[in-house]
């Protein structure tokens, strides 16, 4: 959990705020998850502060959505940038969705 709140921080994903009356604010819960090994054994634990988005009503609590996947096309787009200026092309495994949307906001 302490993992989770940390990178949260790191990134600038949120800041505490005051709330204004009239706003009924989203709670949040911790999700937890054992990730196993092939042998079955534990590997690690982990923990996610999602928010409850479900307590919401759509046209009085929000107007739109935003869903941080990435497409396909995305991809194909940044690939295909990469090959006609000559960048180089490294995979890398990325611990937290957050760094994704960076990445490819600097494209796009």
């Amino acid at each position: 959990m302490k993992d989770e709140l940390d990178a949260l921080e790191l990134n600038k994903t949120w800041r505490l705020v005051d709330c204004p009356a009239e706003v009924k604010p989203v709670g949040c819960k911790w999700v937890y998850r054992i990730k196993c090994k092939p042998d079955g054994s534990v590997d690690r634990y982990k923990a996610r502060l999602v928010a409850k988005w479900f307590t919401q009503t759509e046209g009085v609590d929000f107007l739109e959505t935003f869903s941080s996947v990435v497409k396909p096309a995305t991809i194909r787009l940044v690939l295909a940038l990469a090959f006609m200026k000559h960048w180089p092309i490294h995979q890398l495994d990325v611990n937290k969705l957050f760094y994704i949307g960076i990445f490819l906001r600097m494209f796009i």
